[in-house]
């Protein structure tokens, strides 16, 4: 089985106040990034490329200083490939029709 290329979109916010907080994304238990969160009125669209088998995939974002800040990751949606995502973060990749040259 071959592997497939998909692009998830994301949009990511964060309440908080004090220090900017740190997050990670994480694709199953493999870490995808993690960034200092230094917006204040403004949300982030993160963009996932992954490259797997078919299957399925969680996307799952996580705090790292939660004692003062909220993170909220909604609107998931894939942008290019052969997959389905839900809200929960839930990807699914489906082996694509064409054939390699």
């Amino acid at each position: 089985m071959r592997t497939e290329f998909v692009m998830a979109l994301t949009d990511i916010n964060c309440d908080w106040s004090g220090d900017p907080p740190r997050y990670r994304c994480y694709v199953n238990d493999e870490l995808f990034t993690e960034r200092t969160w230094i917006w204040t009125e403004n949300y982030l669209e993160e963009q996932l490329q992954i490259l797997a088998k078919p299957g399925e995939y969680q996307i799952r974002y996580e705090l790292v200083d939660t004692g003062h800040a909220k993170l909220t990751a909604n609107n998931f949606r894939i942008t290019l490939g052969s997959a389905t995502v839900d809200q929960t973060g839930c990807v699914t990749i489906q082996e694509s029709d064409y054939e390699n040259a």
